[in-house]
């Protein structure tokens, strides 16, 4: 089944009856080539790009819950590729190229809007700061524009410029980035893999993982034992809990990272706003709902809701930043598990068993990281060897000391990144 405007229309026009399921509910078969753990967007578009770019689809993708029920599901939607270091710059660049055609090739509206984002900034510090990330930006080829505190009273009239704490000098302008709608990415791929012959397996929780000569024989599971030839563990903030089922302590810590939304108002946000005195970013919705989100609560859990002091900081940001913001009514607010590494960049690497495979650490990159996550771990299941954009994402800089991706300079403490 393939989407069109006249499909669409037709469909309108006709009760819209003759639309059929995006994917199947097949049960698991007792053997596949390739297990993936996980049923995000980050498994999903690995299933996918397993299938399109390497032929390989006697894939299954087991999910605990229901497909895009995790963190794919509880974010902010923001999508950029404004990262400062080699290694990560390479990455999120493959993935806003890999995004920018996405809708094309998954044949499916993910609602992605380059509507552009601006990280301010509020003293010569981070004027220097922002000015040499841009320049890194548009060395690595993609968009960088450092904007004026005149220019931004025109863009973004609604902060407080003024305020004598922290003053706005003027801001890092991405016009390449924006949002997309995080439950479509996720329906895209998984509509995607299936239809290129993938099993996408939905209430199938992973119970254990056979190794046998160091080499991983399957896993065992709430609907029976599966036996594999490889296995990828997929898992976001539940990674530590599922590579312990294999021996692994990861150096992976989980916190929660809350977000929120407001009752819908009339268009004010044309583009994503970052506050760069206090760890605060919004955009608003198609609905019209303003979608904004701060810090981690900074202490670590697997429950994927957050705590009121932790609001509470985020709705102090949110006020300075904007007071007008005060006058829009939350909605709701929601929690994701995120899987914080020490240096605050992801991996994507072989682990020491034969056969078995590891994605994690995405801390705040995971939904914008989607694209490239999936391309780059299906070239490494399927080839053995890591994709150019992933090279340096590997497990043993932990161990070695070498190729740290310390992005933001704070060092080896999870919550701080």
């Amino acid at each position: 089944m393939r989407f069109s405007g006249w499909r669409v229309l037709k469909e309108g026009l006709t009760g819209n009856k003759g639309w059929s399921p995006h994917w199947r509910n097949p049960d698991p078969k007792t053997e596949y080539d390739i297990v993936i753990i996980g049923g995000g967007g980050h498994g999903l578009a690995t299933a996918f790009y397993l299938a399109k770019e390497h032929g390989l689809t006697n894939v299954a993708v087991l999910e605990k819950g229901y497909l895009g029920g995790g963190n794919v599901g509880r974010n902010t939607t923001i999508v950029r590729a404004n990262y400062y270091l080699p290694g990560n710059s390479e990455f999120y660049s493959h993935s806003m190229k890999l995004w920018e055609g996405l809708e094309q090739e998954l044949n499916y509206n993910v609602m992605h809007s380059q509507r552009g984002i601006i990280n301010l900034f509020h003293s010569d510090g981070q004027r220097d700061a922002a000015v040499r990330r841009g320049n890194a930006m548009r060395n690595q080829g993609d968009d960088a524009h450092l904007l004026g505190r005149d220019e931004l009273r025109k863009m973004l009239p609604y902060l407080d410029f003024d305020t004598a704490r922290f003053p706005i000098y003027g801001g890092l302008y991405h016009p390449r980035g924006g949002t997309a709608r995080h439950d479509a990415v996720a329906w895209g791929y998984a509509r995607g893999a299936d239809e290129r012959g993938v099993d996408l397996i939905q209430n199938c929780e992973v119970t254990g993982i056979d190794i046998s000569n160091g080499q991983v024989t399957g896993v065992q599971t709430t609907r029976g034992a599966i036996r594999a030839k490889k296995v990828a563990m997929v898992a976001a903030g539940r990674s530590s809990q599922v590579a312990e089922m294999a021996g692994m302590r990861l150096p992976i810590e989980s916190h929660i990272l809350q977000a929120y939304v407001t009752e819908g108002l009339k268009p004010f946000i044309d583009h994503v706003v970052t506050f760069g005195m206090s760890h605060f970013y919004i955009s608003q919705s198609d609905k019209g709902g303003l979608v904004f989100g701060g810090d981690l609560d900074f202490y670590a859990s697997y429950a994927a809701r957050g705590n009121l002091p932790g609001k509470e900081q985020v709705m102090e940001a949110a006020m300075t930043l904007m007071p007008a913001i005060g006058k829009a009514r939350v909605l709701r607010s929601w929690g994701g598990i995120m899987d914080m590494s020490p240096d605050g960049s992801p991996i994507i690497d072989h682990t020491h068993i034969g056969g078995l495979y590891l994605n994690t650490g995405w801390c705040y990159g995971g939904f914008k990281a989607v694209p490239a996550s999936g391309f780059a771990l299906a070239h490494l299941i399927a080839t053995d060897r890591p994709h150019a954009s992933a090279e340096k994402l590997r497990l043993d800089r932990f161990e070695t000391g070498y190729g740290l991706l310390d992005e933001e300079g704070t060092g080896a403490q999870h919550n701080l990144h």
